[in-house]
């Protein structure tokens, strides 16, 4: 059984997908901009919604900090920026690959 956990690395705009300690899959990310930064910090996955419609793209995952999720997108060119309100942005293909693997519960790390 898999121990996996999630560090989005926001200086390098990647999410890791770590079982135990050692990287199982890299994916890119958008991120919140200046004023509307991703928060810091230690958070889990506390829900997961299939087509939530508008900008989330295909899935979206709500971090534990309310408001806050990894989810997919409508506008793939925002994958690498500085773009969102604060949530993790990723490719819808992605989002859908790393959502079958970490159930609820998962643990993730936002450093900056």
């Amino acid at each position: 059984m898999p121990n996996y956990r999630i560090i989005v690395d926001l200086s390098d705009r990647q999410l890791y997908l770590l079982d135990g300690n050692i990287v199982v899959r890299a994916y890119p990310v958008g991120i919140g901009r200046m004023v509307t930064q991703t928060p810091h910090g230690e958070f889990t996955i506390i829900n997961k919604q299939p087509h939530p419609g508008g900008p989330f793209g295909a899935f979206w995952m709500g971090l534990s900090k309310p408001s806050y999720g990894i989810h997919g997108t409508n506008d793939p060119s925002s994958i690498g920026g500085e773009v969102s309100h604060g949530c993790i942005r990723m490719y819808n293909q992605d989002v859908l690959e790393l959502q079958s693997l970490v159930p609820i519960g998962t643990r993730v790390t936002i450093r900056p």
